[in-house]
């Protein structure tokens, strides 16, 4: 089969590779309709998050027809459309009994690798590493999903796949987001990060009783997605000296209620600060750039809550604990447990609350994944969302 697969820092090939087989019983092998290139994959192609070897086949965003079914398997018929999530999780430990799929104890055969690093192993992910499992993508014409009875969800007949493909991502994601920003009816949040992730935050954040968002970014096409499709006051951060000052005046000089980390380790700025993360980040003399995450906390109301969903991988510098304390903020942060969300999302997303399709600039064929991960890194031709069809 065709797939895309990983050589190197900011190199891509599209190349044959082995088609997957059944391994376990609960396995399924799924022949990929559409797929995604999603922005922590750019931490991938930036060689930002270890442990990749060349060859690895990417993606964590995809849906398609189940072809393959194991013994164990039944949930699903060969024929049936699905979603699958990028955690993988196997439904039976601690974790994933009480809801925290992304946490699963049995999904990463690689345990010890970010045991090292972090003190536990979160659950492997689809295309995202040997620290979460070596596990093959979606950006391939198939795919094995393990632990088939927990993880894919069907999908109807005569929804296009556009229309559901970022359930496995991107919507559930940003709905956590939120969530995990407790936003109260009548809340000001402030998401930093217009891209697919903030997107969908945007339109959660609303949907979960915030009065007003303010969106942080500085491409012009993403603002004007926050703002035309889902309704943000926008805040150009490169257009203004102090953004945490503005932030405190555009609330009163309380600031946000709530302040959304949508950008993760490769946040830019152009403060002092931010051109020392970067430099040390390039020498590897930090892992992160903590940018987003210091503003979050400088620029949130006392009391505020504080909610990171972009993605870090190791340790930074500078991180601001004093006003943390001092301010009595709150802070949850991981990635997202989609399984959990996956039924109530997908009944919204069929009666048309959410804007799925906006943010998709760039439709593709899997072959053009190379060109599709240089416009999405680069922010060239406009582009805000990579879709490709094998």
């Amino acid at each position: 089969m065709r797939a895309v697969t990983w050589q190197g820092t900011r190199k891509m090939k599209v190349e044959t590779v082995p088609d997957p087989e059944i391994v376990q019983q609960d396995d399924v092998i799924v022949k990929v309709t559409a797929t995604a290139i999603c922005g922590s994959d750019l931490h991938l192609y930036n060689h930002y998050v270890t442990t990749m070897q060349r060859g690895d086949v990417l993606g964590h965003e995809f849906m398609g027809e189940v072809v393959e079914v194991g013994k164990g398997v039944r949930r699903l018929e060969l024929g049936d459309r699905v979603v699958v999530p990028f955690p993988i999780a196997c439904g039976r430990c601690w974790y994933c009994r009480n809801g925290i799929f992304s946490c699963c104890d049995n999904s990463n055969p690689n345990a010890e690798l970010p045991e090292a690093l972090y003190g536990a192993s979160p659950a492997g992910i689809f295309g995202y590493s040997h620290m979460y499992g070596g596990y093959a993508g979606g950006q391939a014409e198939y795919v094995r999903v393990p632990f088939a009875e927990v993880g894919p969800i069907k999908v109807p007949d005569g929804v296009s796949d556009e229309d559901v493909l970022f359930l496995s991502d991107i919507l559930p994601t940003g709905w956590q987001a939120a969530l995990r920003g407790d936003i109260r009816s009548g809340d000001t949040v402030a998401v930093w990060g217009c891209g697919p992730v903030g997107y969908f935050t945007i339109q959660s954040a609303f949907k979960q009783g915030a009065e007003r968002v303010i969106a942080i970014d500085r491409i012009p096409e993403r603002l004007a997605l926050a703002r035309d499709a889902c309704g943000a006051e926008v805040v150009n951060y490169e257009a203004t000296e102090d953004l945490v000052d503005l932030l405190k005046q555009m609330t009163g000089g309380r600031g946000p209620d709530v302040c959304i980390d949508a950008v993760g380790l490769e946040a830019h700025g152009h403060d002092l600060l931010s051109r020392s993360d970067r430099l040390k980040q390039t020498l590897r003399l930090e892992m992160d750039r903590p940018t987003v995450v210091r503003q979050t906390i400088q620029a949130a109301a006392k009391g505020g809550r504080v909610s990171l969903i972009g993605v870090y991988g190791g340790v930074i510098d500078k991180f601001p604990i004093g006003a943390f304390f001092g301010k009595g903020l709150s802070m949850r942060a991981g990635q997202c447990d989609v399984q959990q969300f996956l039924p109530d999302l997908l009944e919204k997303v069929l009666a048309g609350e959410f804007d799925m399709t906006s943010i998709i600039s760039h439709r593709l064929t899997l072959d053009d994944a190379p060109r599709g991960y240089e416009l999405f890194c680069d922010k060239k031709e406009g582009c805000t969302k990579v879709v490709m069809r094998p």
